[in-house]
């Protein structure tokens, strides 16, 4: 978790600080990227996505990442749940819950629905307190602006 802080860290500064680190079946850290919806216009840049697709380029099995680990700083969104379920990532690692749009647990659990054709490993609330604190601190810093 503690390379996920550091790529939230390096989200746009209008980018609420969101990362996302995807290690290789034998460990190895295959991308990393921090949340940059904003700064590049596109709703489709949440940390997780923009990982998947750098690790996807970088495993070498075109899209698949079977026996990869994710390891992101908020619970994903829907949008990001559903594309670590087609890309089969094999666990989701993340650390603090996001009781408005997790899609992990929180709101909706897409990742373990049993409707889905991958259903990757869960563990939540890696030092949550840290993700947490990243989050508010940005949320405090941007209403104080």
């Amino acid at each position: 978790m503690g390379e996920a802080l550091a790529a939230a860290r390096t989200s746009g500064p209008q980018d609420v600080p969101v990362g996302a680190v995807v290690f290789g079946p034998d460990g190895d850290e295959l991308s990393r990227s921090g949340n940059a919806r904003e700064l590049a216009g596109d709703p489709t840049a949440h940390a997780e996505i923009l990982a998947l697709r750098a690790a996807a380029a970088a495993h070498g099995d075109g899209w698949r990442l079977e026996g990869c680990t994710i390891v992101v700083t908020l619970e994903p969104c829907v949008m990001c749940a559903g594309a670590i379920v087609a890309a089969r990532v094999g666990r989701v690692v993340f650390g603090a819950w996001e009781p408005k749009t997790g899609a992990v647990g929180s709101q909706w659990d897409l990742v373990r629905d049993r409707r889905v054709n991958h259903r990757p490993e869960v563990v939540g609330g890696v030092r949550e307190a840290d993700c947490v604190r990243l989050v508010t601190q940005f949320f405090v810093g941007q209403r104080s602006d």
